[in-house]
């Protein structure tokens, strides 16, 4: 179940949003204008972080937890399109800054720990603040040369070589997450990929 509270304590804002928000890059008093319009907010397993259909209104940061984002198929079956753990932002980019409705969802895979930056206060702090919209603009650049990536991979890639990219990019995902959900996001089935991590494990 979905727990917003309130600031958070000082320690965690501490521990955390000044790790993503570094003050080697920002200056103090830009992290006093930053850091209290996150809130922290807490999901359990299962819950959605945004549905499909939905308008995306939210920044979110994994401080700890694994989310997903996925979309329905044409025969309705759920298609994983990206993996979230800790530091990551789970967002549907398009669906937040042009304001149309998400085609995908976004879901707890585990217990998560997330900081909420609505959007009003991120167009506020966008447009107010320098270091904060280039921070956001290399977030969101990154973001996108990581789908473009993996949308050639599928095509251009065999399926051992996906599996093997995202052993070394992201081995916590694979450590933590179901092999069905894996085996959806690198475009194979579930026997499939059982098969590759026997052949990588000989």
């Amino acid at each position: 179940m979905l727990k917003k509270t309130d600031q958070g304590t000082k320690m965690q804002e501490e521990h955390f949003l000044k790790k993503i928000f570094s003050p080697a890059d920002f200056k103090e008093g830009e992290l006093a204008l930053i850091l209290p319009k996150f809130k922290e907010v807490t999901f359990s397993k299962n819950d959605f972080l945004l549905k499909e259909g939905k308008t995306e209104n939210d920044y979110w940061f994994l401080e700890s937890g694994f989310a997903r984002s996925y979309v329905n198929d044409t025969h309705g079956n759920d298609i994983t399109t990206n993996f979230y753990a800790k530091g990551d932002i789970a967002i549907d980019w398009s669906s937040f800054f042009l304001r149309n409705p998400s085609r995908e969802n976004i879901q707890a895979l585990t217990d998560c720990v997330c900081w909420q930056l609505d959007f009003d206060s991120f167009q506020q702090l966008f447009h107010g603040i320098e270091t904060f919209r280039e921070h956001g603009r290399r977030r969101l650049v990154s973001s996108y040369f990581a789908l473009k990536s993996h949308s050639v991979s599928i095509i251009a890639d065999q399926a051992k070589e996906r599996y093997i990219h995202l052993l070394k990019d992201k081995p916590h995902v694979i450590q933590n997450v179901s092999l069905q959900h894996i085996a959806t996001y690198l475009g194979i089935t579930k026997y499939s990929l059982s098969r590759i991590r026997k052949e990588i494990s000989l």
